[in-house]
């Protein structure tokens, strides 16, 4: 028969009796469970390739949580646009921002103060690259962004990208410019590298091609957003191997600048109140908002949102400019212009809306004079 074993209790009693000292064995700390340590935080940082949608985050989460890494956390003040599968979506990846911008109007310090990330993924600069911005300039930029983020945390890895290729109907020169900032990109890395922070360089651009991996030359599908996954997952578990964790932030109020506008929004929340289309029966709606203006330029986005009962296979919207507005950079959506009519319809991954369903894109535009909103129809 099995007999019931002492309790502790029972065994402290008969040691008091017998004058034995039990001594209990010591554990170190480095042998406590993974689990039970703050989770690293992984700050995903740029533009639209990095956040709208930026499903190679998606891809790469999930991967880390298939493989032995579950106790991360991805960090920003942005959240998740879908993606079709669950995972950690909150993230830095800002559509239509330039880093020379963010450099110069100081808008990082905010963002990490909110997150206080370890490990930095930056693919950033492909706006620049489109503006025609030295490398030299957009370099100084990583620099900048690389110490501020070191004032936050001394001890922060960052894996910065050379870029994937573009290569938009709009902009010929783009793809050499790509070219001519990645060869720059390697011997700045070696340069700003410390033992406490190393910089690494993670190639996405080798192997990359805009016809096959992107939907509109700039920006990646589903095999883009695969190769990319891939291309962190080996630079990211290595800085993994390495990284103890910081305490967890304490949020506060995030600091803002007083920004000098140029080519990129600055201002949150969207300087125009959304307006809405009126929906058709058990049809979409699209809700208009200019996110930021500047002088001569501005950024606005469209919500569409399925507002009837069965599941929208596709979407387009449509609207008129009324002050000769000209859209020069776009992404969620396929958009063409013509005079002062312009027709954005889904892309492969954001066409499907259950009820209730919604999906997001952007563009960049140039004004004079006044910048109206127009009214969008929306069909499905």
């Amino acid at each position: 028969m099995l007999r019931k074993p002492l309790g502790p209790a029972v065994l402290a009693a008969l040691a008091a009796l017998l004058g034995v000292v039990i001594a209990t064995p010591h554990v170190p700390a480095s042998s406590a469970p993974v689990s039970a340590l703050a989770p690293v935080r992984i700050m995903p940082l740029g533009d639209s390739i990095t956040g709208s949608p930026g499903c190679w985050r998606s891809t790469l989460w999930n991967r880390l949580q298939n493989t032995g890494y579950p106790n991360i956390d991805f960090v920003g003040t942005l959240g998740p646009q879908g993606c079709g599968q669950p995972y950690d979506g909150d993230n830095e990846g800002h559509g239509g921002f330039l880093v020379t911008n963010v450099a110069n109007q100081n808008q990082l310090p905010g963002w990490l103060s909110a997150t206080r990330p370890d490990i930095v993924l930056m693919h950033f600069g492909t706006n620049d690259v489109w503006s025609n911005i030295a490398p030299a300039t957009i370099l100084t930029a990583y620099g900048k962004l690389v110490d501020q983020m070191r004032a936050s945390n001394p001890a922060t890895k960052v894996l910065v990208a050379k870029i994937i290729p573009m290569a938009p109907s709009s902009c010929g020169e783009c793809g050499q410019r790509v070219v001519a900032l990645n060869n720059a990109i390697p011997a700045w890395a070696a340069a700003k590298t410390t033992a406490q922070s190393p910089v690494t360089v993670v190639d996405q651009w080798t192997g990359f091609s805009t016809s096959g991996d992107t939907y509109d030359g700039v920006h990646p599908n589903a095999s883009g957003d695969q190769k990319m996954s891939d291309r962190w997952y080996p630079a990211l578990t290595t800085a993994l191997g390495g990284v103890t964790p910081t305490t967890s932030p304490t949020v506060g109020p995030t600091p803002t600048a007083s920004p000098t506008p140029t080519r990129t929004p600055t201002t949150r929340p969207p300087t125009t109140p959304p307006r809405t289309t009126a929906p058709p029966a058990g049809g979409c709606t699209a809700t208009y908002q200019v996110i930021g203006q500047w002088q001569g330029g501005f950024q606005a986005e469209v919500t569409i949102r399925n507002g009837g009962t069965g599941t929208l296979a596709g979407w387009t919207a449509t609207w008129s400019f009324g002050a000769g507005q000209q859209v020069s950079q776009s992404w969620n959506a396929t958009l063409t212009q013509t005079g002062t009519n312009v027709s954005a319809r889904n892309v492969g991954w954001n066409g499907n809306l259950a009820p209730g369903g919604t999906a997001t894109f952007g563009f960049l535009a140039n004004w004079n004079g006044s910048n109206p909103v127009p009214t969008v129809t929306c069909t499905a």
